[in-house]
């Protein structure tokens, strides 16, 4: 049995380098493990259960709309307002956003710190591989996000948790520790999901077809996605905005027939949904009866993205145009809602990670470019996405289908990429796609005619990591520009 003692594991929660962490870390050390045995530490399945479910509390709460929200001012269709109005200028981060992502890296190395506890800590064998499994995709899972924000990061595993002094590994180690834990998780985990948000096998192979299309491996992300959307899931029929705001991202939906894997929230006491406040304004009246809301993210009707969208596409009609102060042209969102919330904290609606329009986009994008040309299912999986939008049956033809032979690989690849604009708004998914196909300056031009200098394509090393890690030189291996 691979355990540590108890005094071993406040030492290695607490020396961790992330000072703005210290408090949290102490408060996830009383409150979690304090009513499991030194003795028997992760030798019961709800030991193991209650170390797993540790993984979750520093995504769930505001780091994952927080950080979503951060990637939505960066796409080439949203605005930040107020503090946030930097990320989407396209300069490079001001103090305050240098503040704020520095709270996301410390959130996503609190995951993996506990992920760590878990995959080091529970007895070995069959009883708890699926508790490891987890913890590995959901390990993966944060270093994907790590990796992209900002290349090569500390590798912080269960073998180096208690080196204080780490450098920098490279992307490619990063992603290597990634394929490592997603290998494993596709074989461990389950198909079905004993309890809703749990990872399954479908959520690791779309979470790795994901970093295959990253690092431009298209045959083996197609397969990958291509098997996830045979695999059972379906896409939600749809005749109305309405559909979409209570049979897909509704506050009282458990789970759908497209959902691969999504964070879970209620409408309980500090077990909501904060990107609600972050998308609303009080006018709204979208986020409770009485309104409320910052709205920190929104669209523009002038945005050359908005202007060519289909006004037939129902998810262009969940955009609302109401001047509240920013200009006749603002863009309020309405995908996700909850006017039944108790307050600004409860929303209740689940944040989507993967749904099967990822799958299915995936599928196309990568066997459209490992073949170098469009073929009748890459095409058929983009047509299921884009024919639910307008209202039609998904799997049966219809009018506002495309034809493969009206597009060559490169042209394809490009629908698929505005297709993608269009089913993943306030889903933190473009960004990074715009970087990752080299779309970036030509559609940030296009959308919101900015320039983007080359600060602004990673964020900093946060001040909370160099001012502990002496492996980490603030001068010589900071992020350009910072």
């Amino acid at each position: 049995m691979k355990k540590l003692k108890l005094n071993t594991m406040k030492r290695l929660i607490c020396m961790w380098g992330i000072v703005a962490l210290f408090v949290a870390c102490e408060r996830a050390l009383e409150e979690t493990p304090k009513q499991i045995a030194e003795e028997n530490f992760y030798n019961t399945a709800e030991e193991v259960e209650a170390a797993v479910n540790a993984i979750y509390s520093p995504l769930r709460k505001d780091l994952m709309p927080n950080y979503i929200a951060a990637l939505e001012c960066h796409s080439d269709w949203m605005y930040g307002r107020g503090s946030w109005t930097p990320l989407s200028n396209y300069q490079g981060l001001d103090d305050a956003n240098i503040t704020r992502v520095q709270g996301f890296w410390n959130g996503f190395y609190l995951a993996i710190r506990n992920a760590n506890l878990v995959i080091l800590n529970v007895v070995e064998g069959e009883a708890f591989a699926e508790y490891v499994a987890e913890a590995k995709f959901l390990r993966a899972f944060s270093y994907f996000q790590l990796v992209r924000n900002w290349a090569g990061v500390p590798l912080r595993t269960e073998e180096t948790m208690d080196v204080k002094d780490l450098p920098r590994s490279t992307e490619e180690e990063v992603y290597q520790l990634i394929l490592d834990d997603l290998a494993a998780a596709t074989i461990s985990l389950p198909e079905t999901a004993a309890v809703s948000g749990r990872p399954t096998k479908w959520a690791a192979k779309t979470l790795l077809a994901d970093v295959y299309l990253q690092l431009e491996r298209y045959n083996e992300a197609a397969e990958l996605a291509n098997e996830v959307a045979q695999s059972g899931f379906s896409l939600v029929s749809v005749s109305s905005p309405e559909d979409y705001q209570y049979k897909i991202f509704g506050p009282d939906i458990t789970t759908s027939t497209e959902e691969i894997f999504a964070l879970k929230y209620a409408r309980l006491p500090a077990q909501g949904n904060y990107i609600l406040w972050i998308s609303n304004h009080p006018s709204t009246k979208l986020l409770t009866a009485g309104g409320t809301g910052a709205y920190a993210v929104h669209g523009d009707a002038t945005n050359a993205n908005y202007i060519a969208w289909n006004n037939d596409d129902i998810r262009k009609q969940l955009w609302d145009q109401i001047n509240f102060g920013l200009g006749p042209n603002t863009l309020v969102s309405s995908k996700y809602v909850d006017p039944d919330a108790l307050d600004a904290n409860t929303a209740g609606n689940d944040l989507p990670i993967y749904r099967l329009s990822d799958a299915l986009l995936i599928f196309a994008e990568a066997s459209a470019k490992a073949e170098n040309t469009v073929n009748a299912m890459a095409m058929e999986a983009l047509n299921k996405v884009h024919r639910r939008a307008y209202g039609y049956a998904p799997n049966t033809p219809a009018p506002v289908d495309y034809d493969p032979a009206d597009y060559d690989s490169d042209t394809f690849v490009d629908l698929v990429i505005r297709e993608r604009g269009y089913e993943f708004i306030y889903e933190g998914k473009r960004w990074f796609e715009l970087k990752r196909t080299g779309k970036l300056d030509e559609l940030i031009q296009y959308g919101k005619g900015k320039p983007i200098v080359q600060k602004h394509l990673l964020w900093p090393i946060p001040l909370s990591e160099t001012n502990y890690n002496h492996a980490i030189d603030p001068a010589t291996d900071q992020n350009p520009g910072y």
